[in-house]
């Protein structure tokens, strides 16, 4: 993408929105949700997160990128697991089935990379119940797939859990559990699958569930976007993994190893450090790329100087009338 697209748009990003005409709204990390009776409509803004925390500045076009990203692997998997999606009406739009969301996220881990390999590296060789071998190398590929759920933090960190723990801490019946690991197992081959032809390699990504009102399981969120998954590229990967050299990625990672660079890891007492401009420039193109790459199409900006005003007016048919 042209450098100065992104430049001039670094004054017109989506912070938050704030639609009193759209239904009930609660602010997610990045998403601002409306609801709507059976329905929500999830804005997906240009906020970006680390460690669990929003940071202060926000990414052009990264609302864009993430809502088309998980729209094309949303319709890309529906005939593996059924999802929320029910329309598309703006590139930062999704209109979903409300959904009462499953208190557990289904993280999937097919090579030994960031908090795994961090946990790995101190001694742990067992992750979430799951048994690690020795002598596993940063960024291997693991004998096979591995489910590690976390637990869905409003505040602070998630943490990690075995299957036993998220059942106590849940209440969730083993039979449904075990149908959404199932779910998320599947899903992770589907996008390793997809991601091997793009010339990349799905190394870990996470997965969120819902019920719907009528008590359908449905995949929610998103789904093998950048903010959810990381990705190595395929070309060097044996090469870099003998040599013990860091592998070329592309994910949300570059941001936290900035992040940390600068001091800040979510930790009491840390200081959120100021995104430089330039940075954020770079973090656009690295999403952009990551897009085009999984994807295999061509990223299309909308440019329009007031974001929010062309949200509004795409969800015309969903402003809620007044009673009077």
């Amino acid at each position: 993408m042209d450098k100065q697209l992104i430049e001039d748009q670094l004054d017109h990003t989506i912070e938050q929105t704030g639609f009193d005409d759209l239904g009930e709204i609660y602010h997610g990390k990045v998403r601002d949700n409306y609801r709507q009776g059976d329905r929500r409509i999830l804005v997906t803004t240009d906020r970006i997160s680390a460690f669990d925390h929003v940071l202060p500045q926000t990414i052009p076009f990264k609302g864009q990128i993430l809502n088309q990203t998980a729209a094309y692997f949303f319709d890309a998997t529906e005939d593996l697991v059924p999802n929320h999606v029910l329309s598309v009406p703006d590139p930062n739009v999704t209109i979903a089935k409300e959904c009462t969301p499953i208190p557990i996220e289904f993280v999937v881990r097919g090579y030994l990379a960031g908090h795994a390999w961090r946990e790995y590296d101190r001694g742990t060789r067992t992750l979430c119940g799951k048994s690690l071998p020795d002598g596993l190398r940063e960024s291997e590929q693991l004998p096979e797939p591995i489910l590690t759920p976390t637990t869905k933090a409003e505040e602070g960190h998630d943490q990690d859990v075995s299957r036993k723990e998220a059942l106590a801490n849940t209440g969730l019946a083993p039979a449904t559990y075990d149908q959404l690991a199932e779910w998320a197992l599947a899903l992770y081959r589907r996008g390793h699958k997809m991601a091997t032809e793009q010339g990349l390699l799905l190394v870990d990504t996470k997965y969120e569930f819902g019920r719907t009102p009528d008590g359908d399981l449905v995949l929610i969120d998103e789904v093998h976007t950048p903010d959810s998954s990381r990705y190595y590229y395929a070309d060097g990967y044996e090469d870099r993994l003998a040599e013990g050299r860091p592998q070329r990625q592309l994910s949300k990672e570059f941001v936290r190893e900035w992040l940390m660079d600068h001091g800040f890891q979510g930790r009491a007492g840390d200081e959120m450090p100021t995104l430089p401009d330039a940075f954020r420039a770079k973090v656009t193109k690295r999403y952009v790329e990551l897009f085009e790459k999984v994807t295999g199409q061509t990223f299309e900006p909308d440019t329009h100087p007031n974001p929010e005003a062309r949200i509004h007016s795409a969800l015309g048919d969903y402003v809620v009338q007044e009673s009077h």
